[in-house]
């Protein structure tokens, strides 16, 4: 199914994205006025393979998943917090459940790797690989075989949803400490520094950070993950929820949907997917820049623009979700706005 998922990724309906882009030309303001909304809406109508795109159906899935490196201090809170937060999500009382709700979007919560049993709850996923990774500072985060199984797990989630029960995925996460095997992800496919890339997750101090720096350091240079090679960087120094996101998005693609990618977290994973597959990139939309000091590296490499830099740094999807409402409103301009002949308005000549 893996394989087959990566395969099924096609690239973008080069005659949708020709009509949008002609659609546009022609409605009432001048030629490229609306910036980012007309790029928007092109590259949505190449993802849908259809002239004119429509969204009205987001869904967010936050993967959950406990990181062993926690125990070498990179992280302000305790690794107990990441089942507190999925209980909180789950009976709606976090950020996320509140812009869920603002927008309108189902959401999934799946338990990938959360070190504890959390009690079963009805919109609890369970699809736990380990209890939790590896400490990446001195073992791998986890086998191959895990890591193929975590991405699989994604790729699941996304295809036992109902048929035309979402039209866009936004990414969302939570797991203590999991801004460093995100940092160590994108530090290995970029090759930039560490101490280029490492910021202050949950709000660590000046220590803290120190510790973050020389643990993904560590773990680099113990690990040599292979830079073209996802399953190789997941596999030694990612994480359950990264890699259920990979597969999720993955799916997601595979299905012909855009992917608004949330923040620094949910932008490593979405970085080995387009490693499994280049044509990934084209179905990414960028919903937020992290105030996380390495966000803006993984989003040029990438080579998507995010839509609004508000100093989040939150992840659970919630840059991601704040966005939505801009990627709807570029649908929605290119579908209601009028043309010039129908208005009666002059062009230009």
């Amino acid at each position: 199914m893996l394989d087959q998922t990566i395969t099924n990724i096609q690239p973008l309906d080069e005659t949708a994205i020709q009509a949008a882009q002609a659609r546009q030309n022609i409605l009432t303001k001048p030629t490229g006025a609306l910036g980012m909304l007309e790029d928007l809406s092109i590259q949505l109508a190449g993802i849908q393979r259809q002239a004119i795109p429509s969204l009205s159906k987001p869904m967010i899935v936050v993967m959950a998943g406990d990181h062993g490196v926690t125990r070498s201090g990179v992280s302000a809170y305790p690794a107990e917090v990441t089942p507190q937060m999925v209980m909180n999500m789950l009976f709606g009382g976090a950020a996320i459940n509140v812009l869920a709700n603002q927008i309108g979007a189902k959401t999934v919560i799946v338990d990938m790797g959360v070190a504890s049993e959390i009690p079963a709850h009805p919109d609890l996923v369970t699809k736990k690989i380990a209890a939790g990774t590896g400490d990446i500072t001195t073992e791998r985060a986890m086998s191959v075989e895990q890591a193929k199984a975590a991405i699989q797990a994604g790729i699941d989630v996304i295809n036992a949803q109902d048929a035309g029960s979402f039209d866009i995925l936004i990414t969302g996460e939570m797991g203590i400490g999991n801004t460093t095997p995100a940092a160590a992800i994108c530090a290995a496919i970029t090759g930039r520094s560490p101490a280029d890339i490492v910021g202050r997750g949950t709000g660590v101090d000046d220590e803290g950070l120190s510790r973050k720096q020389a643990a993904v350091t560590k773990a680099l240079n113990l690990h040599q993950p292979n830079a073209e090679e996802a399953i190789d960087i997941l596999s030694k120094v990612g994480g359950f929820e990264i890699g259920g996101l990979v597969g999720a998005i993955l799916a997601t693609a595979a299905q012909g949907k855009p992917i608004l990618v949330d923040g620094f977290i949910s932008t490593s994973a979405a970085m080995l997917a387009t490693l499994l597959n280049e044509n990934v990139r084209r179905y990414l939309i960028g919903g937020h820049r992290s105030q996380e000091l390495g966000h803006k590296i993984m989003l040029d490499w990438l080579q998507i623009n995010p839509l609004v830099d508000l100093n989040l740094r939150l992840g659970e999807g919630s840059g991601a979700a704040l966005a939505y409402p801009i990627v709807s409103a570029a649908c929605k301009i290119l579908s209601d706005m009028a043309t010039f002949e129908d208005a009666g308005v002059s062009n230009k000549e």
